[in-house]
């Protein structure tokens, strides 16, 4: 069962918080929290904030589950409204000030880790698989043909001009 955690509204922009959000996509839970306690970024904080949220969010949905195997499954962030404000600018103008804000949504869930030994048995089972679907294909004769690749004409060369050199007099 998957957990989601939303931060809606957040005063800075979303380029930034995307900053913090690559750095903890897909890992677990512990290790994610890690990062941000320590990433010096003003962003880390309400991030921070928003993982341990997921997390309690999950634990109420799974009351037998164990904490530690949860991983950031998705994170993504959106941007959400932006205020515009002016800031007095030389010659009587004005320039205009965009203070962006973001919507962060979070999903926590429980990821089977395959130790590197089941992972290769896996990979040599699906190969196996393949092998014996492809038999039996050719057996009924539905294989496809490769198409023959398209011969493209060449284009005619283009004539070579000289250019005539000629001496000026004096």
């Amino acid at each position: 069962m998957e957990a989601v955690a939303k931060l809606r509204n957040y005063p800075t922009s979303p380029r930034k918080m995307r900053l913090l959000a690559d750095l903890i996509r897909g890992n677990r839970v512990e290790r994610a929290l890690a990062i941000l306690e320590h990433n010096p970024k003003h962003p880390a904080v309400p991030l921070r904030k928003l993982v341990l949220s997921a997390i309690n969010n999950w634990k109420q949905k799974n009351e037998s589950g164990d904490e530690r195997e949860l991983v950031v499954k998705t994170i993504y962030v959106d941007g959400a409204r932006t205020l515009k404000r002016m800031r007095p600018a030389p010659q009587g103008r004005g320039y205009r000030v965009r203070k962006r804000s973001n919507h962060v949504t979070l999903v926590v869930d429980v990821k089977a880790y395959l130790e590197p030994e089941e992972l290769e048995e896996e990979i040599e089972e699906q190969l196996e698989e393949l092998v014996e679907v492809q038999e039996e294909e050719e057996i009924k004769g539905k294989t496809r043909k490769p198409k023959k690749a398209a011969t493209k004409k060449a284009a005619p060369k283009k004539s070579a001009t000289k250019k005539k050199t000629t001496k000026k007099t004096k």
